[in-house]
């Protein structure tokens, strides 16, 4: 008869390699750290193979331990989320739920609700990883993301909320002085800037009902993996973008930025999205988060502002 894997011990085995030390994870996890050490031996003799190099200074994880880390924390994440379901039931939800959003989204758009949340849910803590790098949810250990553009297939389940455009911008007075173009073949004479974070940098891409699907190269004197740093430098004339419109919807409603070629649609089709591991098993206090923002973000914010 087959053997049960041993849960406790793979459990222990993903909170030290999650926290990098063996006197960590004993103490978070309330055990002595003979009982963890205890624990990660018997599963090492069980496989016939390390899963840490040990030193006197470091503690690192071996190939095996790479390999399993991921699934041993989601087995753990599995338990913990089983017995908070049970528990919480009826309770007030509490605890601590780790956030990633995009920068410049996030604080221009999810700042203003976090106050709201906290006043509906003051016992729950939120963790918020700011940053227009994509962050790994499982290897890292978040419960939730708000994720803009197109979604690579993965095991992360997605809810999209609503779609982001990209309109192409500039001041009026950058356009009084260098004219308005007709079509992207004219963007060439003017000076551009260019957002990183995209496959081509260097490259915008425009799609027509009628006239299909275009490339321009474009120069100008900023390359930026923020969005919210070229503002300064469109509001004052020194070039053009395609900037989403969750940064500039209020320039465009007050006349200091126009938008141009608005027949043409720049760049892919992009949305927000709400992603999360792909677990069943929600914490009450990562559920209400989750339907506290899919509520917040129903629609563009700016259109109910």
């Amino acid at each position: 008869m087959a053997r049960l894997p041993d849960f406790e011990a793979w459990a222990i085995f993903a909170k030290v390699a999650e926290l990098g030390s063996f006197s960590a994870a004993a103490d978070d996890l309330a055990l002595s750290k003979a009982t963890v050490s205890k624990a990660v031996s018997r599963l090492e003799q069980r496989l016939a193979a390390p899963l840490f190099h040990r030193s006197s200074r470091k503690l690192s994880l071996t190939e095996s331990g790479q390999m399993a880390q991921e699934r041993a924390a989601l087995l753990l994440a599995e338990g913990e989320a089983i017995e908070e379901a049970i528990s919480e039931r009826g309770a007030v939800p509490r605890g601590l739920v780790r956030l990633a959003a995009p920068m410049s989204f996030g604080i221009a758009h999810l700042r203003p609700i976090l106050p709201l949340f906290h006043q509906a849910y003051p016992e729950v803590v939120i963790d918020l990883h700011l940053s227009d790098e994509r962050v790994d949810l499982i290897e890292q250990g978040f419960d939730v993301a708000l994720r803009i553009g197109q979604l690579e297939d993965s095991a992360l389940k997605a809810r999209r909320l609503f779609p982001v455009r990209l309109p192409l911008v500039g001041a009026p007075a950058l356009f009084d002085r260098l004219g308005r173009p007709a079509h992207p073949r004219d963007l060439v004479r003017y000076p551009a800037f260019a957002y990183t974070h995209v496959r081509h940098p260097g490259r915008w891409h425009f799609r027509h009902p009628a006239e299909g699907e275009l490339s321009v190269e474009i120069k100008g004197p900023i390359r930026a993996n923020n969005g919210d740093v070229l503002i300064d430098a469109l509001l004052a004339g020194t070039g053009i973008a395609t900037a989403p419109d969750f940064l500039v919807w209020r320039a465009l409603a007050d006349g200091s930025l126009e938008e141009v070629l608005s027949d043409w649609t720049s760049g892919p089709s992009i949305a927000l999205h709400l992603v999360t591991p792909p677990t069943p098993l929600r914490p009450a206090r990562v559920k209400v988060l989750i339907d506290f923002l899919a509520a917040a973000f129903l629609k563009p914010p700016w259109t109910t502002r």
